[in-house]
């Protein structure tokens, strides 16, 4: 479906990565074109499913930086949704360590002024961790949707997470609403 809204879906290495294809059937629907992008170890978990979500998108997966002088393959962002976001991804976003290219695109977003939401995907042990509220901070502070908590992901004991379960439509509601 050819549209001038663009939402970058960008994923990390949490369950929920593996089943992306109906998140992306519904912002299609919801009227978006979709680009995916991955952090490396999302892009090792789905190798066998790219080929796939690349004709579903009508776009190349993306999961490293462009080389020096490569075009870009994507059309501009109207919206970003990195979501599942990993303990990992959300703090070095927070830090601005962008060795990912999911990070890399997020934390220049904000410069950009590039609607942001964002859906963790942690369990209570890794939200425990001092680092983690203070990278919150900062992401909310820089402007970033954080849906964690009541309005999102809640956080569940270490081992007992249910993939089938991340509220990808409160995700998807909240790209919605930081654009209108």
């Amino acid at each position: 479906m050819p549209t001038d809204r663009v939402l970058y879906l960008l994923g990390s290495a949490a369950p929920p990565v593996l089943d992306l294809a109906p998140v992306v059937e519904q912002a299609q629907a919801d009227g978006w074109s979709v680009c995916l992008g991955l952090t490396p170890t999302a892009a090792d978990w789905l190798a066998g499913d790219l080929a796939g979500l690349e004709r579903l998108t009508g776009h190349p997966v993306r999961s490293r930086h462009r080389r020096p002088g490569e075009p870009d393959v994507w059309p501009p962002a109207t919206a970003a949704l990195l979501a599942p976001a990993t303990f990992n991804t959300l703090n070095s976003w927070a830090l601005g360590l962008t060795s990912s290219f999911v990070v890399g695109f997020a934390a220049e977003a904000i410069g950009k002024r590039i609607p942001l939401v964002t859906m963790p995907c942690v369990n209570s042990a890794l939200l425990a961790h001092p680092q983690f509220e203070q990278s919150i901070a900062v992401l909310r502070s820089a402007g970033v949707r954080v849906l964690l908590g009541d309005d999102g992901f809640v956080p569940n004991t270490p081992g007992q997470g249910n993939p089938r379960a991340y509220p990808w439509n409160a995700a998807l509601a909240a790209v919605r609403d930081a654009i209108i």
